[in-house]
């Protein structure tokens, strides 16, 4: 069979899915046709081709169509329709950018709108004319006043709360509404409390759409709102008399829960038509980090939130959905058309809502008071009076700013957060991604009160106050100028001392506890100070920065240790964060973590993980597993480019002998009981579902293949490598280890010196500071050292769950936690003081999870 003479190029169906996002590109930017076939005899052969070959595939809902990351997943069964006569339209986000159209027959499936009606010929050429629309339906600015002044919100729709309806205007049909929240700040009550009042008080049709909690936690919580009932005690099924009125009562409410497995975006979409005369739809809700058992989680939030969208507009219903994220990267991707950001006052111990609309920024902030005992939100009587330096006065504050009593951070603290809201909760943009991350790691540390991050952020954001950022020329960004300017002048810049004497205090080894120097930074922090980048002296006990630039000038790949400034913007470095690491952050699907307050003996306050395993884990005790210097361990073989990365595009497969960073798409991942590979790397995709891994994480996903872990190899769309070397920091990691032997049974002040020396030099490969003087700057090196010893983490752990043990939960690149019988650790680990081997710890049933020097 001849190829179309429409087609410029032909592919098979495999093909062309893996290279979906590049055939779309071309045929949007350079109108390229390209012809697909599929089957043996190719018997099924579409066109990919652009919009001006076939114009009505511009018309709204005229046919199907979808977004490229869904058409990618369920590419061969859009190529059977279209084969079949009926086109399909490709989209990023909501914009038509390419259509499929039948290549050897007529187009049989019409849009209903004669608007657009066509017919092609053999090849998919159209080559009928569409008739002329009868005309576009016009409005006089009189009848669309009149439409607004007489209509207005559906009557009654509200979210049952007097504060948050005045700063939104109630809940509109037609509208996405996003409820951002991060986990226990109670975003999904603001969704219950919608589906609250629209059912039960004014008696309309709800439909409540639960993705992670089921039909009886929604219950149990329903009854604990209207009744005033402990929700906790609910949980044992005992109901007083008023809670037993309160369910008689509630027993024929037109409210509609759907917990059902596999609940899909889509799912949703096909029920709202024929559930009824609804008046509201509750998503509950949309999760950040991947799970394989809920679809609406991880890389398809994006593709959800615009069905969503489309949903409420095609049905004219108001849609909620709850994220259980406020990260401004993921809320930005959602492009919801109005955005409810929660944050929690550690001060008052209320809720602030930011009201945003997409189109105008923040429009409106509320404070609702939280009765989590009650699972509800209150209004509260009075808004809170703001904070003024008065009030830090009145509160005791240490020499360092740092306010004691009840109250987490100081006046600068909590001004600067407020000032960023609008920019970190992603209704307003201006901000460059670093500054954005900083700041919004200041508001969660501060709603946490979190004094440890708090602590570790001081010094990135004093240097983000110096930096003089360009602003917009708006009150917000005037305000934000305004903030930033008092927070670098409350303090003088912290000296060598004073920072060193923030830092944990290093474990010993009869303590238990993991090295705390096995910590990953944020992408705008290195944790370093001036002066770190100077030599050690001749009688330091480990001369880390020294031997660790021995290691590379001895190398006979002549390394390139610094990438020239004027560099550092273009090529492959901007392409690379600390997201690269791979963290995992997992907790078990079935395990219930909840952060809880405890006081150190030194009296520090601070916050906590305490997981509650279910009953069907059976017997057992938290054994925490903390692996010894991972960071200088993984220098003994690191996979990496010394020389500088060169763009090698696309490529068919993963070589071996080349070493950078690599563009794939996130595989899926089909275990439930392990984290994603890759993992908080899956929660920061690019438009087009893409993630960049450095070589240590592409060489674990070649080997999970290999294994039979993934069913497909991972496609590599795009690359920056040079001639690989694992060898590179192997004196390093020699004389590491040589050191740590010598004195970690001393302890004492020597060792707590090789820890911070240590530290120090593997920072400095990466230093954040612009005037920093640091004899390295490969964030690749950094990485990939990083990204290393979070493989060699997490492949252990799964050795040990292939083997029958049960993970609760994987931290940072150090540490896991298992199920198991009490003084029984996993036998897959090595227990010892050397590298790469742990120390094991066993933890009680309801008792907390030790950080650090706890």
């Amino acid at each position: 069979m001849s190829q179309s003479p429409q087609a410029e190029s032909a592919m098979n169906a495999s093909e062309a899915r893996r290279d979906l996002y590049a055939l779309v590109k071309r045929a949007n930017d350079d109108g390229v046709t390209t012809l697909i076939h599929r089957g043996s005899k190719q018997e099924d052969r579409v066109l990919l081709a652009p919009l001006d070959r076939f114009p009505a595939a511009r018309k709204a809902d005229a046919f199907p169509s979808w977004v490229l990351s869904a058409a990618q997943k369920d590419f061969g069964t859009l190529i059977g329709r279209a084969a079949g006569g009926q086109p399909q339209v490709l989209r990023r986000n909501s914009t038509p950018v390419a259509v499929l159209l039948p290549a050897d027959g007529p187009i049989s499936s019409t849009p209903t709108n004669t608007a657009v009606d066509h017919a092609a010929t053999a090849g998919g050429a159209v080559t009928s004319q569409p008739t002329r629309d009868p005309g576009r339906r016009l409005a006089t600015l009189g009848d669309a006043l009149g439409d607004v002044i007489t209509s207005g919100t559906a009557p009654g729709l509200s979210f049952g709360l007097a504060g948050l309806d005045a700063a939104t205007g109630g809940l509109h049909p037609g509208r996405l509404v996003l409820v951002a929240a991060p986990p226990q700040v109670g975003g999904s009550l603001i969704g219950l409390a919608a589906a609250r009042h629209t059912a039960l008080t004014l008696n309309h049709r709800v439909l409540y759409a639960a993705s992670g909690p089921n039909r009886a936690d929604i219950t149990r919580r329903i009854i604990a709102a209207e009744a005033g009932g402990d929700y906790a005690r609910l949980k044992t099924g005992t109901l007083t008399p008023h809670e037993q009125e309160v369910v008689q009562r509630l027993r024929n409410a037109p409210l509609l829960i759907d917990d059902g497995s596999d609940l899909t975006a889509e799912a949703i979409a096909e029920t709202v038509p024929v559930a009824g005369d609804l008046a509201l739809v509750v998503v509950d809700r949309l999760q950040r980090a991947r799970n394989p058992r809920l679809p609406l989680s991880g890389e398809h939030l994006p593709a959800a939130s615009q069905i969503l969208r489309e949903l409420a507009s095609s049905q004219n219903v108001p849609v909620l959905a709850v994220l259980d994220t406020d990260d401004p990267a993921i809320v930005n991707l959602l492009d919801a058309d109005v955005i409810l950001t929660l944050t929690a006052d550690p001060d008052t111990g209320e809720a602030n809502v930011t009201v945003a609309e997409r189109d105008l920024g923040v429009i409106g902030h509320a404070r609702l008071r939280p009765d989590l005992a009650h699972a509800r939100f209150l209004d509260t009587p009075a808004a809170a009076p703001a904070r003024t330096p008065a009030h830090t006065a009145a509160a005791a504050a240490d020499a360092g700013g740092q306010v004691t009593g009840d109250i987490i951070g100081t006046d600068t603290d909590h001004e600067l957060a407020s000032a960023a809201l609008p920019f970190t909760s992603g209704a307003l943009q201006g901000l460059p991604a670093e500054a954005t991350h900083l700041l919004a790691a200041l508001r969660t540390a501060l709603a946490a009160g979190n004094i440890k991050d708090l602590d570790e952020l001081r010094v990135p954001l004093r240097a983000l106050a110096a930096a003089g950022l360009r602003l917009p020329d708006n009150t917000e960004g005037h305000r934000l100028a305004a903030a930033l300017h008092s927070y670098g002048a409350a303090a003088p810049a912290p000296t060598e001392a004073a920072a060193r004497a923030a830092a944990p205090e290093p474990a010993q080894p009869a303590t238990g506890i993991a090295d705390a120097d096995d910590e990953v930074r944020r992408d705008d922090e290195d944790g370093l100070v001036p002066g770190d980048e100077e030599d050690e002296p001749e009688a330091a006990v480990f001369p880390a920065l020294r031997i660790l630039k021995d290691s590379v000038t001895r190398s006979k790949m002549h390394p390139v240790p610094v990438i020239r400034k004027e560099d550092r913007e273009g090529g492959p470095w901007p392409l690379i964060s600390e997201d690269m690491d791979g963290e995992p952050r997992w907790v078990h699907p079935q395990v219930t973590s909840t952060r809880i307050a405890h006081v150190r003996d030194n009296g520090k306050r601070v916050r906590r993980d305490q997981l509650e395993v279910p009953a069907s884990f059976g017997e057992g005790v938290l054994c925490l597993v903390d692996r010894n210097g991972s960071f200088p361990s993984a220098c003994s073989a690191v996979p990496l480019a010394p020389n500088k990365l060169l763009h090698t595009g696309p490529l068919d497969a993963f070589d071996k002998t080349q070493a950078g960073i690599y563009q794939i798409d996130i595989p899926e991942w089909d275990y439930p009981d392990m984290p994603h590979p890759l993992g908080r790397l899956i929660d920061r995709p690019d438009d087009e579902g893409r993630v960049w891994v450095t070589t240590p994480h592409l060489k674990q996903l070649e080997r999970l293949h290999r294994e039979g872990h993934l069913a497909a190899r991972v496609a590599i769309h795009d690359s920056w490598t040079g001639k690989a070397n694992e060898s590179l920091f192997k004196p390093f990691y020699t004389a590491a280890r040589e050191t740590r032997t010598e004195l970690i049974q001393a302890g004492g002040q020597p060792y707590k010196d090789y820890k911070t020396r240590l530290s120090i030099a593997l920072r400095l490969l990466w230093p954040k500071r612009p005037d920093s003087r640091s004899p390295f700057w490969r964030p690749d090196w950094r990485m990939s050292m990083v990204a290393e010893a979070s493989v060699r983490h997490w492949l252990t752990a799964f050795k040990a769950v292939q083997e029958g043990h049960t993970l609760i939960a994987l931290r940072n690149v150090d540490a896991a936690i298992f199920w198991t019988p009490d003084q029984t650790p996993p036998d897959t680990y090595r227990v010892g003081t050397g590298f790469g081997q742990v120390k094991a710890t066993f933890i009680q049933p309801g008792d907390f999870i030790p950080e650090g020097d706890d």
